[in-house]
């Protein structure tokens, strides 16, 4: 890498010249997110650190943790180590501070759990409290309940921006950030690769948000209903910003098999998705070479 973050192409096929920047979009899925860690891991494979990340939800959580530093596989690690374990999820819920579960989560009412302390037990420690002190340039996107339009925030506190675009409001209770009222990013803009549109020279799109499984005849209980519903309102929105303007690689890890809330099974859902890693090799190194026959 140079001075400027551009990449020199020797990382791949051992070419050598300027590289052209990599712009990364994360998307909402709850669980289904960590299918993005595979191809944070492609990326470090191929030596490719990109010039901005851009979030919603679960993919600002995980682009966070790049955008501090962190490696695909330290993230995968990091995951399995705490979200993937039961025992560890539970003792870092109680260790939360009071003296029971309920007043530390806000209540045990669907909807009314409290974002904040479950991010405060779980997030790494090389998440940084700021914007400022990332290593890589971050957007995360947040809904403005009120306001009915997305919020883009790229400075101030990173923990509360983090808070806001994840704040799913099926789980959740809402976020309150610059005296708005804010829910899940991923309810306006699933995949913000539009915000990396003329910031890097090859953008990478990743949509985790899957959709509904089951047998045809069989009707889904009510939780499996409610994100459902909320999957297909998304993949709707997805269809139609493809139909504007699509990024220049757009990937789809086949996620359907998991929930939403199916965070235990971080490391089924991280392995099941370890194809994409060669597409999107496949697919990145041919847009290289398109980029440099212009």
């Amino acid at each position: 890498m140079n001075d400027t973050g551009a990449l020199t192409i020797s990382t791949i096929d051992g070419r050598s010249g300027a590289m052209p920047t990599v712009g990364l979009a994360l998307g909402a899925g709850g669980a289904r997110g960590f299918a993005h860690i595979p191809v944070i891991e492609a990326l470090d494979e191929l030596g490719v650190r990109p010039a901005a990340i851009a979030g919603s939800s679960m993919g600002a959580i995980i682009g966070a943790g790049m955008a501090s530093g962190m490696t695909g596989a330290e993230i995968r690690e990091y995951v399995l180590e705490t979200i993937g374990k039961r025992s560890i999820v539970a003792n870092r819920l109680w260790s939360l501070g009071p003296a029971t579960m309920r007043d530390a989560l806000g209540g045990f009412r669907l909807g009314q759990f409290n974002l904040h302390r479950i991010l405060e037990a779980f997030l790494p420690d090389a998440i940084p409290a700021d914007f400022a002190d990332l290593g890589i340039p971050l957007k995360i996107v947040a809904t403005d309940y009120y306001g009915q339009h997305e919020v883009v925030c790229e400075e101030g506190s990173l923990f509360d921006a983090i808070a806001a675009s994840s704040a799913l409001p099926a789980l959740f209770m809402p976020v309150h950030l610059g005296g708005r009222v804010m829910i899940d990013g991923g309810i306006f803009n699933p995949v913000p690769y539009d915000h990396l549109n003329g910031v890097a020279d090859i953008v990478i799109g990743v949509d985790v948000v899957g959709g509904p499984e089951g047998e045809a005849s069989q009707s889904p209980n009510r939780i499996d209903s409610l994100f459902g519903a909320s999957q297909l309102m998304m993949q709707s929105n997805i269809a139609l910003k493809l139909k504007l303007g699509s990024p220049d690689i757009f990937l789809r890890p086949n996620v359907n098999a998991f929930r939403v809330l199916d965070f235990l099974k971080a490391r089924q859902v991280i392995e099941s998705t370890e194809g994409v890693k060669d597409v999107l090799k496949r697919e990145l190194n041919a847009r290289i070479e398109d980029f440099l026959r212009r």
